[in-house]
């Protein structure tokens, strides 16, 4: 078949905490055979949480593999078999210290399809009530409110590099006009 690939083989190479890697044969639809090295995860989630006065609230976080700080907005990984819903509104609570009257979900993007089966479901979160935050206990960030304008700007800027963020303020931003 067109542009298909069938699996013919498939060895583990690393099993993680939070993701596995397995080694492959693939069947081309030329006849003939290609490895494909393939990150498994189970998925996450994404919040953009819109307060009334139109800022979002933004996470600060060091990212180890990019060796900075990083603004992003709240997110986290869906556990096994948990629905994406239940895990934005989880990390809304945990991350931002939030509870929201209303999740609009935004969509789902592959941040890297070539060779990761990750998918990022994206929420609008509205109707934004406050408590304290819940981290996990090797989790360490600042919540910063940036006027979601004012955020188009930065990643136009170049100054929010991470994908997830990109897209669902962008997806956000759109909406609202």
């Amino acid at each position: 078949m067109h542009l298909n690939e069938e699996t013919k083989s498939s060895e583990l190479i690393y099993q993680g905490k939070i993701l596995h890697i397995t080694k492959d044969i693939a069947l081309l639809e030329n006849g003939t055979e290609a490895i494909r090295e393939v990150v498994h995860h189970n998925g996450g989630v994404c919040v953009v949480p819109l307060t009334d006065q139109n800022e979002v609230l933004m996470v600060e976080q060091y990212r180890y593999p990019q060796h900075c700080v990083t603004l992003e907005i709240p997110a986290g990984k869906l556990e096994q078999g948990e629905e994406p819903l239940t895990c934005g509104v989880r990390e809304l609570k945990e991350e931002a210290g939030a509870v929201a009257d209303e999740m609009i979900y935004l969509g789902k993007l592959y941040p890297t399809p070539a060779y990761d089966t990750e998918i990022i479901h994206m929420y609008l979160a509205k109707g934004l009530h406050f408590s304290t935050q819940d981290l996990d206990e090797d989790e360490f960030l600042d919540v910063r409110r940036v006027p979601l304008s004012e955020a188009v700007q930065m990643i136009l800027r170049d100054e929010i590099p991470d994908a997830k963020t990109q897209i669902a303020l962008m997806k956000a931003y759109l909406l609202q006009k």
